[in-house]
């Protein structure tokens, strides 16, 4: 792998700079090991886990969720990064990328896989000690130990740091004492190690421990009823004077803050991935339904209100992969430079993803959305049945809602996304301003109506997503000049600008995808994408000249509101395509198979 050098693409920069679809990576790319993966992956959802979701969602046997992690553990399915000195795997993020994916379908237990292989092990990978990795990893590995993470409070939800769990060091120097209360706790009912966030002493920021159930000072509240993920143990932790080895605090005094933000940027691009199973799954589904189920002496899904919602749900989800293992290859190649230049894998592997954080935030938004819309129209389609706890789509329906809450809410994480931004343009790192200066001259300048090749495949879509990073930096741009510091206290024009951000990133995600395919197995082979691509483009510009025009209202008056609006118009002008009959061609396509099938 070549040493990270001035051509390559640095997290944001999708706004600002062009990419060639060669230089990303697609599904279709997944090596034939990789697949191999991912269906032992499907194959244990199909034998441990879908057999018996009635079950698990019961919790009625205390021994059966953690009995199916052990198993998934014996199967390596825990072990996808941990290298193999410690008895993992040892396998590439966009491989870890690929096993979440295909574990979203599996319900409440996507959650536990993911507490555990996530949130869980992924603090003492990547900030333990060589003997704390030695103790610890192996047993999380494969199963025999099952990890949990501690750090939401009932006063310290998104404001983490403000957490009043304290470790105080005994007189003789060997323990800290650790007293507190966690909330949220997934696992909890059955980890055996706990990895726990408090504040020494008077310190500003979180320490991180490492703590097992048996050093005692541990108790709980019941198991939490929730709304769906039922089968999820979530608890309730009380720490009373937990003795915990000065040996096994996690990385450095105070360093615990830190820990936080970057194991949680992971947490989202692998959410971001982990709903993709489940969107699937429930499509799926849906086509069975929509086959067998009859009115008016036809099958519903010769009805185009069926057949709309089938294809969209089919479009976004393509999108949505699309976006994922394109971020997620970034991030796999940022760690191989990283490493290749003698950095320490550990921590090239968090720089890799720290690069990313922006559209690993994109990620876990634009995912939990898609699968919201997805078991939205799965329930529709059902109608009377989609209600009914008898059928599938009332627990993927609940299931589904709380991928927009955990890893931090939509809300934060698209605040965060527009902050990250402008921060590293005010530090240099992304060249923001100039672009957006020019996209301000560009206004006033008389537009160029050249004539442009349309041969080549997707040149008019190229054309129109250049123009609607221009959208962006028109707003993005003229807010940061205009409110300066107080942006941040905007939160109704930053959720503008994420939303911006996010339909930019998602529907060139798509288009590159699509195009390398064809560029891999002809046009005539992908005419299904083609016609997603451009049904979600269209989509897109629609969304962003909506977040625009909200935006430009709210902060910009008289004269200059009237050209922005203008910019806005020319920006977002896009000759209207025939959606209908796109999403009937899609629909055709997924109802001759049965399936989604454009995961290749």
């Amino acid at each position: 792998m070549e040493a990270i050098n001035k051509n390559t693409i640095n997290g944001g920069e999708f706004l600002v700079r062009d990419t060639e679809a060669q230089d990303i990576f697609i599904p279709a790319e997944f090596s034939e090991e990789q697949r191999m993966m991912a269906q032992a992956c499907q194959d244990f959802i199909d034998t441990e886990i879908a057999p018996k979701a009635d079950e698990i969602d019961s919790m009625k046997d205390p021994e059966l969720v953690p009995g199916i992690l052990k198993k998934a553990g014996e199967l390596g399915l825990l072990g996808i990064s941990v290298p193999e000195a410690y008895q993992g795997l040892g396998m590439s993020f966009n491989t870890s990328m690929l096993i979440a994916d295909i574990i979203g379908a599996a319900g409440s237990f996507s959650t536990t896989y993911g507490a555990h292989t996530g949130i869980g092990t992924l603090p003492i990978l990547f900030y333990g000690t060589e003997d704390q990795k030695q103790k610890y990893l192996p047993k999380l590995a494969t199963g025999e130990w099952a990890a949990c993470y501690c750090l939401t409070e009932p006063d310290a939800g998104s404001d983490a740091n403000s957490g009043k769990t304290k470790a105080s060091l005994t007189e003789d120097g060997k323990h800290y004492l650790l007293n507190g209360q966690k909330m949220w706790i997934s696992n909890g009912g059955f980890a055996d190690i706990f990895i726990v966030f408090a504040k020494i002493e008077d310190d500003k920021n979180l320490t991180a421990f490492i703590v097992e159930k048996s050093f005692g000072g541990i108790t709980m509240n019941e198991e939490e009823k929730k709304m769906g993920i039922k089968g999820s143990s979530t608890r309730q932790v009380f720490f009373n004077d937990c003795q915990v080895p000065v040996e096994n605090m996690l990385s450095d005094r105070q360093n615990g803050f830190k820990i936080a933000v970057n194991i949680l940027n992971i947490g989202r691009v692998k959410l971001g991935a982990g709903v993709l199973g489940g969107c699937r799954k429930v499509l799926k589904d849906a086509l069975g339904y929509a086959s067998e189920r009859k009115q008016f002496g036809v099958s519903i899904d010769t009805f185009g209100a069926i057949q709309s919602k089938l294809a969209e749900m089919a479009i976004k989800t393509y999108v949505s992969e699309s976006l994922c293992y394109r971020l997620g290859q970034n991030i796999e190649d940022r760690i191989d430079a990283l490493a290749s230049e003698g950095m320490e894998i550990n921590k090239a592997k968090l720089k890799g993803v720290e690069q990313f954080a922006i559209e690993c935030a994109i990620a876990k938004v634009h995912g939990s959305e898609i699968l919201d819309y997805v078991v939205d129209q799965g329930v529709q389609i059902y109608g009377g049945m989609g209600y009914s706890a008898d059928a599938p789509m009332e627990r993927a329906y609940r299931d589904a809602r709380i991928s927009r809450i955990y890893e931090g809410t939509n809300e934060i994480n698209r605040m965060l996304m527009v902050g990250m931004l402008l921060k590293r343009a005010m530090k240099g790192e992304i060249n923001l301003f100039a672009p957006a200066q020019a996209v301000a001259a560009e206004l006033v300048a008389v537009p160029s109506f050249a004539s442009m090749d349309t041969s080549a495949l997707f040149a008019v879509e190229k054309d129109i997503l250049s123009k609607l990073k221009k959208v962006f930096l028109m707003v993005g741009g003229k807010a940061a000049m205009t409110l300066q510091a107080k942006l941040d206290e905007e939160q109704e024009i930053m959720m503008n600008l994420a939303d911006i951000m996010i339909e930019i990133y998602a529907a060139e995600s798509a288009l590159l995808r699509t195009e390398k395919r064809a560029a891999m197995k002809g046009e005539g082979n992908c005419k299904m994408q083609i016609a997603m691509t451009r049904v979600y483009l269209s989509e897109a510009v629609d969304k962003i000249q909506v977040a625009g025009k909200e935006a430009i209202a709210s902060f910009v008056t008289g004269d200059e509101q009237k050209v922005m609006l203008m910019g806005l118009k020319r920006f977002t002008k896009m000759d209207p395509i025939n959606v209908k009959e796109l999403r009937r061609q899609v629909a055709a396509d997924l109802i001759s198979k049965g399936k989604y099938s454009y995961f290749d």
